[in-house]
């Protein structure tokens, strides 16, 4: 099978059975979404979504929240993985945001970035999700399952693979395809224990095909 049948086929699969993908993340406004995924780093987003209910709630703004402190956030977000750490972060990027910014997320890659807590993967995502800017945002999930299925070849790093991905992904397809990759490694291409008599793109995937050599 040809690098080139083997996107086809994934791409078919998913557009067929997967139309609809989008972040399990919950925000409102793009403020929002670039709080939730800069907290969302080796955390799951269930319990993301428990703590920015209610920071959300008393701080919707980038002006509200850096009228507050990193110690008043911490407060929200003690249950998330590295608290201090993301409580120092979000209230930073608050107020840069507030003060550089007009109180608008940027839009550009280079002032995302410059943004405390923001790296590249974040910045795909705000301006995949929220600008519908073509970029393919690598998390653990799709680093994981781009590997495993054979979407790329011996990619040791996330910028790598989302070279790869890129490359092969038409530009109208890289935010869902990076949904439809993180929701399959999230529910079905799983870390430890990969369901593979559940999943649709078997027939696709190469590490499958290499386990079951009298699958074609």
């Amino acid at each position: 099978m040809t690098i080139k049948e083997r996107y086809k086929g994934i791409i078919d699969w998913f557009t067929e059975n997967m139309p609809v993908a989008e972040t399990e993340l919950h925000y409102q406004t793009p403020f929002q979404l670039l709080v939730a995924v800069v907290m969302s780093a080796q955390c799951t987003d269930k319990r993301i979504n428990i703590v920015t209910k209610s920071l959300f709630k008393d701080m919707p703004t980038a002006k509200k929240m850096a009228e507050s402190s990193s110690d008043e956030i911490y407060e929200y977000i003690k249950s998330v993985s590295f608290p201090n750490n993301k409580a120092k972060n979000v209230y930073a990027l608050s107020c840069m945001i507030d003060t550089q910014f007009g109180g608008e997320v940027p839009s550009k890659r280079e002032d995302l970035e410059s943004l405390p807590g923001v790296g590249r993967k974040t910045a795909n995502v705000i301006l995949s999700i929220i600008f519908d800017t073509p970029a393919m945002a690598v998390d653990t999930h799709v680093f994981r399952v781009s590997a495993r299925i054979g979407l790329t070849n011996n990619s040791t790093n996330v910028l790598e693979t989302e070279k790869q991905l890129v490359k092969h992904l038409p530009n109208k397809l890289l935010t869902i395809a990076h949904h439809w990759l993180i929701l399959h490694g999230r529910y079905v291409c799983t870390a430890r224990k990969p369901q593979c008599e559940i999943c649709g793109i078997s027939e696709w995937c190469k590490t499958f095909q290499k386990n079951n050599k009298n699958i074609q």
